[in-house]
């Protein structure tokens, strides 16, 4: 069982909407009213449950309910997204699950992180991209550690982390280096307390950053005001500067292959695209509706839209096409419905309405489906 939420944003103050709440929004629209859409998919990734909850709703408060009224099964496996995974509440669902009898798959985020490319497997993707994987079997807990490296992946991979790692410190020292020059300026904050106060609200702006520095701050001989402000840069063992590109995690189904476990996860990578897909090409985002049996029937449209996605591309797999939904769209956007008009001599108009030739790649994915290079047909009016 794949689980996820997903939210969108009012337009308008949604009053008479019980559920329109203000939350944390994905859109990063915290500023309107929020309403979360809930699904469980199975492992084919077909959507098996779906429900409304309120805006401010997250994993650890809808999982327990979710799988009930879903009715799962003793020993299913869920399979959750990286959002909320260091919270409390989360890790008293993943023990819920244990206790339950239910096995889970997610991504860890603990801080240390270790990947040894001797004791790695690799996994091919889709797109011929090779991941490395180090497993760690923990007899304690009962789960098994996937640390997953991506060198190439723009998502996950190893490049993006370098960069983020980089823009952070860069943003950190420029910030420790204006303190600095502050002061050698006679209206430069030099109190000790105003500049460990500028220290402190940069270490908490740039943590990721900050946990590689070591900051010192010289006073003069009464204590009261900064002299000098230095630091020294060491990478701390088993971070993501470390190990760039590598992510972890989590499961208890320690009998299933590195592989498949790998590309269980994966699953809701897609599902994320897709979700995206909806809320900007569908119409899910933003929600107009403010009657709430109108709100939810606008919510579950999308996820009748993901269905049909879904069971497209996965005929398009199964004959070796691994496009995304984006990249489907943008393939077969281009043949168009067009409408062309005559003029006949006694005066009528001659209306054809019918598709463009379809382009050979364009062909080919309609044939996988089945479907004529002409939709619609062709219509012929005369006026």
């Amino acid at each position: 069982m794949l689980y996820d939420l997903t939210n969108t944003y009012f337009e308008g103050l949604a009053q008479a909407a019980p559920k329109a709440r203000r939350g944390r929004s994905k859109e990063q629209r915290s500023d309107c009213p929020l309403v979360t859409l809930a699904v469980v998919l199975d492992s084919s990734g077909f959507v098996r449950r779906s429900r409304v909850f309120a805006g401010n709703a997250s994993e650890p408060a809808t999982l327990q309910d979710m799988l009930g009224g879903l009715g799962a099964p003793k020993g299913a496996a869920v399979v959750m997204d990286a959002a909320g995974i260091a919270t409390a509440a989360t890790e008293a669902n993943l023990a819920w699950l244990k206790t339950n009898d239910y096995h889970y798959v997610v991504v860890s985020r603990k801080r240390e992180r270790q990947f040894d490319p001797a004791l790695a497997t690799e996994v091919q993707t889709a797109g011929d991209v090779t991941i490395k994987i180090h497993r760690v079997d923990d007899a304690k807990t009962g789960e098994a550690r996937l640390y997953c490296h991506s060198p190439e992946l723009s998502t996950v991979g190893e490049p993006k982390d370098r960069a983020i790692d980089d823009a952070k410190c860069l943003r950190f020292e420029t910030s420790l280096q204006k303190n600095t020059l502050a002061l050698s300026k006679p209206a430069g904050t030099k109190a000790i307390g105003e500049v460990m106060q500028k220290i402190g609200r940069a270490k908490q702006r740039y943590a990721r950053a900050e946990q590689h520095y070591r900051v010192d701050v010289v006073c003069d001989d009464s204590g009261k005001q900064a002299v000098s402000v230095t630091w020294t840069k060491r990478v701390l063992p088993g971070s993501a500067a470390m190990y760039p590109g590598v992510y972890c995690l989590r499961t208890t189904l320690v009998d299933r292959d590195d592989a498949a476990l790998w590309r269980t996860y994966t699953m809701l990578t897609q599902l994320e695209s897709v979700f995206h897909s909806l809320k900007t090409d569908l119409g899910l985002r933003p929600v107009y509706h403010q009657v709430e049996r109108r709100i939810e029937g606008h919510l579950f449209i999308s996820v009748l839209a993901y269905h049909f996605v879904h069971a497209l591309r996965l005929k398009l797999k199964a004959a070796g096409i691994h496009d995304g939904w984006e990249t489907l769209r943008e393939t077969l956007g281009s043949q168009r419905r067009i409408t062309t008009t005559l003029l006949r001599r006694d005066g009528r108009c001659v209306h054809v309405r019918k598709a463009t030739r379809p382009e050979p790649h364009q062909q080919t994915i309609l044939t996988i489906l089945g479907l004529t290079g002409n939709p619609g047909g062709t219509q012929r009016s005369i006026v």
